[in-house]
């Protein structure tokens, strides 16, 4: 973090000094110092309101997004970037009005409702709009404008009214998107697929350097800033890897076609970083000034609503959705909350550690508003869209076998609480959709993965990473081992992609669609593997 060492000396000082709390306060007053977190005010505070007539080039190249769709209302995103590789985008330090507009058709002869919204400099002018009372369960495209210029079209969605009787609801997932290890090929056949909702479940950027060719994707016509070719530390390393990864031509087609519900996993921050303890070994006080410039720049750069807005280091990511009685879904954050990582990290041998039943995946407050959740829910179907891997997975058949400490195995306590808890409150129908590993994986969830003969609670289903890996294989190299370790892995394959899974009432359909390559461009999609579950009886089968 480009502090200089006298101020470094200070945060530390500070934070030897007072709590955490205490500490974030305190430096609170020094936010052009920290992270410069400053909140747009009332007033002359940013400045005069432009209209945006002085904006000589186009500002929506970073596209548009909506996301978090509920019954009635919509939540519509985009961010003014002219110059989106700049600090600042290549705009003044002012406000700038924005207008939007939502109809019904694409060329907006049936407009449904006019607004305009301010992109503030504090925010780095990205505008977050929330239309509310909306028809549920309608198709809405919208489009937004900044003096002459017009932004592309989106297309986006409310959820079905609260007990609606809904037949059939289709999700994609997608996960884990390094750029400099490919291109967003999936994201392109995922711009033309026929879903509802798109749920990304982590690592939607990579803190690491990307340089002037752009990694494997090898550029020769292009040669990008040398502002990308360092690790992000500062709120403007993260806004500008935000532009970076936005400029994507897929990733914004995909954003245009479908609302998305994001959560987050590590690199959004800093690889495999658990509650406020760093990766490598800084001081608890500058990691912290780190998340909180990272957790602004994501609510920035998302179509996330108010309620997720960061304080400081600290956002409210954990939340539920519902679409009619059909599906209830409770998106995790299990990654700020959590115990640190037991061992050291790694592939390690499952111990006392690691067992330690104060250990904690999600936090306590987290996991009791999940099982309250399910206590509540009449849907058919309880999806849990979360990070890293639920189900047990042992690197071998043979004793001494290893598990992933960063994964729920590293947290079987934890794991165990979330599963009773799914048991008691007499949830049948549950499914978790999961991300971080760069594979796809189907799994039966077991009552007691110690025992394969035991009962089925529910399904597991893992999608693989958009670029993540580079090209991948159908079958990795641990193909044997892993399967054979794991009887209730019932699909594995290493190819990048992405999953589709058809809700309905009597079963729920997974589609493993794949690509051949990302580290060159165009590859087309295929359907790797189908597997359904039925309702009432768990369990995945070849569909």
């Amino acid at each position: 973090m480009p502090t200089t060492h006298t101020h470094t000396a200070e945060l530390r000082s500070a934070a030897r000094h007072f709590g955490r709390r205490r500490f974030l306060t305190f430096t609170g007053a020094a936010a052009a110092l920290a992270f410069a977190v400053n909140l747009p005010a009332a007033g002359a505070a940013s400045g005069a309101e432009s209209d945006g007539r002085r904006i000589t080039e186009d500002p929506f190249t970073l596209g548009v997004a909506s996301g978090d769709p509920l019954p009635g209302s919509v939540l519509l995103w985009t961010r003014l970037a002219p110059r989106p590789f700049e600090s600042g985008a290549g705009l003044p330090r002012e406000r700038v009005a924005v207008r939007w507009e939502l109809a019904h058709d694409e060329r907006f002869t049936r407009v449904v409702r006019r607004g305009k919204a301010t992109a503030h400099p504090e925010f780095d002018h990205t505008v977050h709009v929330e239309i509310e009372h909306l028809a549920p369960g309608r198709v809405y495209f919208y489009r937004f404008r900044a003096g002459d210029w017009i932004s592309p079209v989106g297309r986006t969605r409310t959820a079905p009214a609260p007990g609606a009787r809904v037949s059939a609801l289709t999700l994609a997932a997608v996960s884990c998107q390094a750029y400099h290890d490919g291109y967003f090929t999936a994201y392109h056949h995922l711009a033309q697929e026929d879903v509802d909702v798109v749920f990304h479940l982590g690592d939607y950027l990579y803190e690491y350097a990307v340089n002037a060719t752009g990694g494997a994707r090898a550029y020769t016509d292009r040669r990008l800033p040398a502002v990308f070719n360092r690790e992000t530390l500062t709120l403007e390393d993260y806004r500008l890897r935000y532009a970076l990864y936005k400029s994507d031509p897929d990733l914004r087609a995909a954003h245009a076609a479908h609302p998305f519900v994001v959560t987050w996993d590590d690199h959004e921050t800093e690889n495999n970083y658990a509650d406020g303890t760093p990766e490598n070994d800084v001081p608890p006080e500058e990691f912290l000034l780190r998340r909180a410039a990272a957790y602004r720049a994501y609510w920035e750069n998302q179509p996330l609503r108010a309620p997720q807005r960061p304080d400081g280091p600290d956002m409210r990511l954990y939340r539920r959705l519902r679409f009619g009685r059909l599906a209830q879904f409770d998106i995790l954050d299990t990654r700020q909350y959590r115990s640190d990582q037991a061992y050291g990290d790694g592939w390690r041998v499952p111990g006392p550690e690691s067992e330690d039943p104060a250990r904690t995946m999600t936090g306590a407050t987290q996991e009791r508003w999940l099982l309250d959740g399910w206590r509540a829910s009449d849907a058919r179907w309880n999806v849990v869209p979360q990070q890293v891997v639920l189900s047990e997975r042992r690197s071998n058949p043979t004793a001494g076998y290893t598990v992933s400490m960063d994964s729920w195995d590293g947290y079987p306590a934890s794991r165990r609480r979330v599963l009773d808890g799914a048991a008691a409150a007499g949830v049948e129908n549950l499914m978790f959709l999961t991300g971080d590993v760069h594979v796809g994986y189907g799994l039966d969830i077991k009552a007691d993965f110690r025992d394969p003969a035991s009962r089925t609670v529910g399904t597991e289903i893992v999608a693989t990473s958009i670029s993540s890996g580079k090209d991948g294989a159908d079958r990795p190299a641990n193909y044997d081992d892993l399967t054979t370790a794991n009887p209730h892995l019932r699909f594995y394959n290493g190819r990048r992609g992405y999953v589709t899974v058809a809700l309905g009432e009597e079963n729920a359909r997974a589609d493993f669609r794949t690509v051949a390559a990302v580290t060159t461009p165009g590859a087309p999609v295929v359907t790797a593997g189908s597997y359904v579950t039925e309702a009432g009886d768990p369990g995945l089968k070849p569909a």
